[in-house]
């Protein structure tokens, strides 16, 4: 590349290595995915602190749970 365009990417990539992002942050909460008798495939259940895993797991509602963050709607 040559010319603005080669001048914009050099400047794009330095950024990108100094950890600047031309994105807004994506806003992320703990979110609870595992199986249930009405589907046994891991799946999305609720929001962590919306709903207990402890307590799903205790009454046999949910199994194989896990939390991960997951960006919001």
């Amino acid at each position: 590349m040559e010319g603005p365009a080669a001048e914009e990417a050099e400047a794009r990539l330095e950024a990108i290595q100094r950890g600047e992002r031309d994105e807004p942050p994506v806003a992320e909460r703990p979110a609870v995915y595992g199986s249930t008798a009405d589907d046994p495939e891991r799946h999305f259940i609720g929001w962590l602190g919306e709903i207990d895993p402890d307590e799903l797991f205790a009454s046999g509602q949910a199994w194989g749970l896990k939390v991960v963050r997951r960006a919001e709607p």
